[in-house]
């Protein structure tokens, strides 16, 4: 069934202001004209206070079933609550003729994603997954050199999201099963692996090593995941909420060169100190923090080069989203290249289990 396209603004519904309907939702919705964020689900009355003084043109609820009585007033909802919820809420959408965006992960089972994709397209409703770090300025900047060649031929990319908490997570996602769709591997393995079979492909093989280091953790909290990509390379994906010395967020070979980057996309980090995304350095990142391309090779002139970062760009999620809700193009994220992330976190839980 064709895609249904929208009148702008595009009626928006958001159910969850914690971290992620806060920071990498509500701000950008609200600052592309082509979105009216008119309702806000979130429980919590410190919550709700803010997101009414953040956002006083929406309507503040308390609950999903107040905002689906009102559905007849809504074009799309953005489910930014725990991955546990994700696939009911969605459900709930689509069945009501919504169109959906999923924060990762997309849900806790291949099939429960499998049946969403199928229903939303049998509706002719759009669904796809927040996938945000594919607008990371180091990605970007790592795409830009693959499609130049920079690296020759790459044969091993390493991938890292660590940081030392050893408190533990927030108390949901400690508390949060496997089943649940809880755990790093779930969490942070969503970007790492969605970023590996962005740049090299899909994958023949799978090696992984799940472990669960805080007593206090419903699911793990540390994860290595290897894959071997069908184009030859292999990844190799670091996940830690337990370390106390951080590796190089990107270390990528090839037969020419390497590229080095430590340090995280610094946009989550800007949000979160009150930055705006529509600020003129928003995503920009400090020459301090820029990645090294070439070689160690003491006797080569200029063996390494400083690579400046691409700019961070979170804003076109949702600025393709506008595109494709309103004219009917394609979608920033293909649920279905989702699926594939997720079946390969299933294959590795149902090995580890």
């Amino acid at each position: 069934m064709p895609l249904s396209t929208f009148s702008s603004p595009v009626r928006t519904g958001l159910i969850g202001f914690g971290l992620a309907g806060r920071v990498f939702h509500a701000p950008f919705l609200s600052a592309d004209g082509r979105f009216d964020l008119a309702a806000i689900v979130t429980g919590d009355p410190k919550r709700q206070a803010e997101a009414h003084a953040g956002y006083a043109q929406a309507t503040i609820v308390a609950t999903t079933a107040e905002l689906f009585e009102k559905a007849d007033d809504l074009d799309l909802v953005v489910i930014a609550s725990p991955p546990v919820s994700h696939y009911e809420l969605a459900l709930a959408a689509i069945e009501a003729g919504l169109s959906v965006v999923i924060d990762k992960p997309f849900t806790a089972t291949v099939a429960q994603a499998t049946e969403l994709i199928d229903l939303a397209e049998r509706r002719g409703v759009a669904l796809t997954v927040f996938q945000n770090r594919r607008w990371d300025g180091d990605y970007l900047t790592l795409r830009s050199l693959l499609d130049e060649s920079a690296l020759g031929e790459v044969y091993r990319f390493e991938s890292r999201f660590e940081w030392w908490k050893p408190q533990g997570a927030r108390e949901w996602k400690r508390e949060a099963t496997v089943a649940e769709g809880g755990g790093i591997l779930f969490d942070l393995g969503s970007h790492l692996i969605d970023q590996a079979l962005q740049l090299f492909g899909p994958v023949d093989e799978v090696y992984s090593e799940v472990s669960t280091r805080l007593p206090s953790a419903g699911a793990d909290d540390d994860a290595f995941v290897a894959l071997r990509h069908v184009s030859g390379v292999s990844s190799h994906l670091w996940m830690n909420s337990l370390a106390a010395q951080k590796g190089a967020r990107f270390h990528v070979l090839g037969s020419k060169a390497a590229y080095t980057k430590w340090g995280l996309d610094g946009q989550e980090a800007a949000l979160k100190a009150g930055a705006r995304v529509t600020d003129d350095d928003f995503g920009v990142e400090p020459e301090s923090t820029w990645g090294e391309l070439g070689t160690d090779d003491s006797e080569a002139a200029d063996s390494l080069t400083t690579v400046p970062t691409e700019r961070g760009d979170y804003r076109s999620f949702y600025g393709i989203l506008g595109d494709a809700l309103t004219t009917g193009s394609a979608l920033p994220v293909d649920a279905r290249s989702s699926l594939e992330t997720l079946a390969i976190i299933e294959q590795i839980h149902g090995e580890n289990g």
